[in-house]
């Protein structure tokens, strides 16, 4: 048919995630029609309009977030972070082009077209968006933010520096006294390993980091975990230290309440052992 956008990701009406990152399984996803596709600089952007997901954010073929579940990740990278904090003001937010938790010039403009329930946040008077490298970024600010949160892709290309130890030294300095960071922390069922190994580079730079989790379905294994950081040596970042009534948290979170924020850092045996 004349004028329709293919993707390499797309047959027969499916979209495939396959990656090494994620061996012998795949995620696939009914497309009704594909809404955009270009290559930028930094990535391959391709939306679509699935069956039941609603429209589908992929970045170099792999699924950033989708319509029907983008608030069990959003929702919980941001407040396991804001509800271990006692007042924070001041929030810095890497990451995150696709506007659900506030990449790429590409990722921002087409976000804001496709997914604009979640790139609401871009037109907050409170937001100020910087478009440039992270790293770069933090450099420049010390003893400046409350909490931090990274909401990073996967550990590979550009990515794979947002994993490692200089970073969280940058995100320390950058903090106030007893500030609070998350970040992505990839699956326990897929990446124990690395996940271990980036516990322990928080441990050796934070004097208090877990590791928590939350259940999405269009995520490698349903599942994706974060790293909660805290500067303060007492605090307890798996007992959040605001609790909404529960009719006010109905009507304000989908998915996060005070409850599964401490539910969320009670691990599988396999896992806790394993993360010591």
């Amino acid at each position: 048919m004349s004028g329709e956008i293919t993707h390499e990701t797309i047959k027969d009406g499916w979209f495939r995630e396959i990656s090494d990152m994620w061996p012998g399984q795949a995620m696939a996803l009914r497309v009704n029609k594909v809404l955009h596709h270009e290559k930028s600089k930094y990535q391959d952007v391709l939306i679509f309009e699935s069956s039941d997901y609603g429209n589908v954010l992929v970045l170099d073929n792999v699924i950033q977030c989708t319509e029907r579940d983008e608030f069990a990740y959003q929702e919980m990278i941001t407040h396991l972070a804001l509800n271990s904090h006692p007042n924070p003001k001041k929030v810095l937010v890497i990451g995150g082009g696709d506007g659900g938790v506030l990449r790429e010039v590409a990722v921002i403009r087409l976000s804001k077209q496709y997914l604009p329930h979640m790139a609401a946040g871009f037109d907050s008077p409170k937001a100020t968006v910087h478009v440039g490298d992270g790293f770069k970024f933090l450099e420049e600010y010390k003893n400046e933010f409350d909490v931090i949160i990274t909401d990073s892709s996967d550990p590979e290309g550009p990515a794979e520096a947002l994993f490692q130890k200089a970073y969280f030294e940058l995100l320390f300095g950058a903090l106030k006294e007893g500030g609070v960071i998350t970040t992505q922390a990839e699956n326990q069922w897929l990446h124990l390993s690395l996940i271990k190994e980036l516990k322990k580079s928080c441990r050796e730079v934070f004097p208090v980091a877990e590791y928590a989790y939350t259940t999405i379905p269009t995520y490698p294994s349903g599942q994706i975990g974060f790293m909660v950081c805290c500067k303060d040596t007492e605090r307890d970042v798996s007992k959040p230290l605001r609790k909404l009534p529960e009719e006010e948290e109905n009507k304000r979170y989908r998915y996060y309440n005070s409850r599964i924020h401490e539910a969320s850092f009670v691990l599988p045996t396999f896992a806790k052992l394993a993360l010591k």
